[in-house]
């Protein structure tokens, strides 16, 4: 999901703290969540079998577990007292990637693909990973009573891949049917090394717009073009006037991407066959919606434009469909910044580093701020940080020194997200997971003394 360039690890500190270890037990039980779900992934809106899973670790947990929420989403539900609501999420689905690890825990599923034909499946961008930190999370937590003081909600998402599961728990009633957080938290594992953290100052993740584009022409034979409209000259053109978005219609000093990432037309073998149609699939990505909705507006421009430039007599108008959309992700600034804090001061400073803002996408912005604009529930703050998942022997293989430029060719080298070679360590990654989670919510569900005020959760149905 992230480039791996996005922060440079801090240097070394020997007398910097180490964050509380995890019991053995929780961490073996999220460890065999975490293999399992690993050699058993599941595509978007297929995550039957990784809902299962992850809801019968949080009902191991102690936790009421509901499952089947806007899809395969899975809710569970630990109430300790008075006090605020926070939840917690992770996403169930993997991505159509050929595993190339090599790891004897190496995924070999597949599952029907868009043409029904079997597809490789592997947990490419690390949702296996999250799920089972949360799991352990969720298990210390539980235990732990006395050392904190709320409602947590422990949310597995469907779909993140697609951008499609948040809204879809969303329009379930999740903010109807549960408890109404104040608060919602997630972390995503990158290639830094394992055992760090690293938070954002403002926008963390870019806003994307995917769209579907069919240009219609006239097929005919390859002999006479003269008598057909070809739709791929139309795709073609399109093709190259959609740079022009970002080199001459966007300001230099303003992040945009415009990608083209699949162009369809015409039957494979028929190379004599001038086709009916061509479909291209175009992604922007950007740090506001505003910069979106001017960038999705001159691509649409662009294709009717180079439409209409078709032979007498015209084809049909092209269709331009919006696949999915998702908003910027900006952590809120107050939260980030009480987050960053309780880090430090578990792993010490040395291990909490600052992340750059990445044009990778997710769907976590709908459950605050606009989860607010589409349900009315006030006040929502996103806290979101990115956790390193390179091992010792990784990155070591990656390169030498240790000065930023070094790190930076190191990090450039580590199998990025959606690699077939992305690896995380289970055992280092799962500590610092667990602990940065579990670290996280204590701070925003503190134990709450007898006779002092305690803060209400937000009002609703349930």
């Amino acid at each position: 999901m992230t480039a791996p360039m996005n922060a440079v690890p801090a240097k070394a500190n020997a007398t910097a703290p180490e964050p509380e270890p995890v019991p053995e037990a929780v961490l073996a039980r999220a460890a065999e969540l975490y293999l399992d779900l690993h050699r058993h992934p599941e595509l978007s809106g297929a995550e039957e079998r990784t809902a299962a899973r992850f809801g019968a670790a949080l009902t191991a947990a102690g936790l009421r577990v509901e499952s089947g929420i806007g899809g395969h989403g899975v809710v569970g539900v630990l109430e300790n007292g008075p006090g605020p609501v926070v939840m917690i999420r992770a996403e169930l689905d993997a991505l159509p990637v050929r595993e190339e690890t090599g790891l004897p825990y190496a995924s070999t599923a597949t599952a029907p693909g868009p043409d029904g034909a079997p597809v490789p499946v592997m947990h490419a961008c690390g949702h296996d990973m999250h799920l089972a930190c949360l799991a352990g999370a969720a298990t210390r937590l539980a235990g732990e009573p006395e050392r904190w003081r709320g409602t947590l909600l422990v949310v597995g998402q469907p779909a993140e891949e697609t951008l499609g599961g948040a809204a879809a728990m969303l329009a379930d009633g999740l903010y109807r049917r549960f408890p109404v957080p104040g608060e919602v938290l997630a972390q995503h594992v990158v290639p830094l090394p394992a055992g760090m953290v690293a938070h954002a100052n403002g926008p963390l993740l870019a806003g994307s717009t995917t769209l579907e584009i069919v240009l219609h022409g006239r097929g005919g034979h390859a002999a006479t073009p003269q008598l057909a409209a070809d739709p791929v000259i139309a795709a073609a053109a399109v093709v190259l006037r959609l740079q022009t978005v970002v080199s001459r219609e966007t300001g230099p000093g303003e992040p945009l991407v415009l990608t083209v990432g699949s162009v369809r037309a015409g039957t494979p073998g028929a190379g004599n066959v001038i086709a009916d149609t061509a479909t291209l699939q175009v992604t922007v990505r950007a740090f506001s919606d505003a910069a979106l909705d001017r960038a999705v507006a001159a691509v649409e421009r662009i294709v009717r434009a180079e439409a209409a430039a078709a032979p007498e007599p015209a084809p049909p108008a092209p269709e331009v469909r919006v696949l999915s959309r998702s908003g910027p992700t900006v952590p809120d600034a107050e939260l980030t910044a009480d987050l960053r804090r309780a880090h430090e001061a578990a792993f010490g400073a040395r291990r909490v580093t600052r992340w750059q803002p990445s044009m990778a996408t997710e769907d976590v912005a709908l459950y605050g701020e606009a989860g607010v604009r589409l349900h009315g529930v006030p006040g929502i703050r996103t806290g979101y940080w990115m956790l390193g998942a390179a091992g010792p022997r990784q990155w070591a293989a990656a390169g030498e020194g240790t000065g930023p430029a070094d790190a930076a060719r190191r990090l450039a080298a580590l199998p990025p997200n959606h690699s077939p070679r992305f690896a995380p360590h289970p055992r280092l990654t799962l500590e610092a997971g667990i602990a940065a989670m579990t670290v996280a919510v204590r701070a925003r569900m503190p134990s709450v003394k007898v006779g002092s005020h305690v803060p209400q959760p937000p009002e609703g149905p349930w």
